[in-house]
């Protein structure tokens, strides 16, 4: 199965493959949502099916709910949960602080809730996206529908006299209609280009009736793990100030999501 993946494929599955590691018997897991988090679902999956692991993950979106359930994991709420060992996601953007832009598959909302109410978070991601400042990756808002033209309004006016490279906001669309979240909500991408504060905006963004909340995961991340197409792994760990490889080898054979 890995031999017809794509480069970028391969590092998002081993990626996955080298964050499953940190998960123990027993665990309350937060379930990350994307192309990459979809990885480390399949791959619990298969130690739930294979090697008799029990966990209780908690999804951050329908879509990886729907995942979870396929490939065997015991879903649970977050109330029910209460509180999580550690929750594994990825990530559209980070920077060397382990900062974070989410919410490119259109979750940030549960995420970040999920995120923090985790004793860790662990991102998984390719080295592609690594940036010295963040900002490339247009940044999502969670607006509610009722004003969403007047919040978007005042999200251009402020962010005139913040330190961002641009200031371009659109609505998110799904075809002709606007994107709706689970609950709900519209999302407005900020194309800022580069953002100067990340912890200033963070906290502005968030001021500005009619916003939910922003893709900025500031002091979140506790570790990032990065994926190479050729099967190295890179571990970051922010609190512990160290920096580890791995190499994970493919197997030809290796068909483990072929039922799905």
């Amino acid at each position: 199965m890995t031999g017809e993946l794509s480069p970028i494929d391969k590092a998002k599955f081993v990626a996955a493959k080298r964050a499953v590691d940190y998960v123990e018997d027993g665990m309350r897991v937060g379930l990350g949502t994307g192309s990459t988090a979809a990885w480390m679902v399949r791959c619990l999956g298969e130690l739930v099916r294979d090697d008799g692991l029990r966990i209780r993950g908690v999804p951050t979106s329908t879509r990886t709910a729907e995942l979870a359930r396929q490939v065997g994991i015991d879903v649970i709420s977050l109330d029910e949960a209460k509180w999580l060992d550690l929750t594994i996601d990825g990530a559209d953007e980070f920077d060397e602080n382990l900062n974070l832009i989410k919410g490119g598959g259109g979750a940030l909302l549960q995420e970040k809730i999920v995120a923090t109410a985790s004793d860790r978070m662990i991102v998984i991601t390719d080295a592609a996206k690594e940036v010295a400042q963040l900002g490339s990756f247009a940044l999502p808002v969670e607006v509610i529908p009722f004003g969403w033209q007047t919040t978007k309004a005042l999200l251009e006016e402020t962010l005139i006299n913040l330190d961002v490279l641009g200031r371009e906001t659109s609505l998110r669309m799904n075809g002709d209609a606007p994107f709706v979240t689970d609950e709900g909500n519209f999302i407005l991408d900020l194309h800022l280009i580069r953002i100067g504060n990340v912890r200033q905006l963070a906290l502005v963004l968030n001021q500005i009736p009619g916003v939910v909340e922003n893709g900025l995961f500031i002091d979140i991340c506790d570790i990032v793990v990065i994926g190479h197409g050729d099967g190295r792994v890179e571990l970051r760990d922010i609190n512990e100030g160290t920096v580890q490889e791995d190499k994970i080898d493919f197997l030809d054979n290796d068909n483990m999501f072929s039922d799905l």
